[in-house]
């Protein structure tokens, strides 16, 4: 068996006019991530770690914030995207470890329909996908409330007969 490592990372600039999105979840608060595509830099962490198990590079290079297609789309859809080219390469998930670092909002509420969220898109069970959230104790801009970091570790094992 064939079984390979990832991580990822993404930060995103909270501002006032946007929905906040973490793991393909709205979570209500008064401002939303900042990007090009729905912002969700939880699952940008994700295909992060997901591109770089499998050595093809980052989400940048894949869906570039220059191309009009990607402005708004749902992360779940990159997500979805990534996971294509995991079974392309024959692979599966065991499963992804994430932390997310936000001052604001709570998110202990949040978790477990996040994890649920994560876990169909990934198709896994819910107990191979791990979500942990923390602050910065008011520490550089996350610890500010001005931006909302994400962390993101997979393990991908070659499926038999691949």
């Amino acid at each position: 068996m064939e079984s390979k490592i990832g991580i990822g990372y993404d930060i995103h600039h909270l501002v006032h006019g946007r929905k906040l999105f973490l793991g393909g979840v709205e979570i209500p608060y008064i401002k939303g991530l900042f990007g090009h595509s729905d912002a969700d830099a939880l699952l940008h962490a994700i295909c992060d770690a997901i591109l770089g198990a499998l050595g093809q590079g980052d989400i940048g290079e894949h869906f570039p914030d220059t191309d009009p297609k990607y402005h708004n789309i749902p992360s779940t859809e990159l997500l979805k995207s990534v996971m294509g080219l995991l079974k392309a390469g024959g692979f599966g998930i065991d499963n992804v470890d994430t932390v997310i670092i936000a001052q604001e909002p709570p998110l202990a509420p949040f978790k477990k329909h996040i994890r649920t969220k994560i876990a169909g898109v990934l198709e896994i069970k819910e107990d191979c996908v791990n979500i942990k959230a923390k602050t910065n104790e008011g520490l550089d801009a996350t610890g500010r409330k001005e931006a909302i970091a994400c962390w993101a570790a997979v393990m991908i094992t070659k499926k038999e007969g691949q």
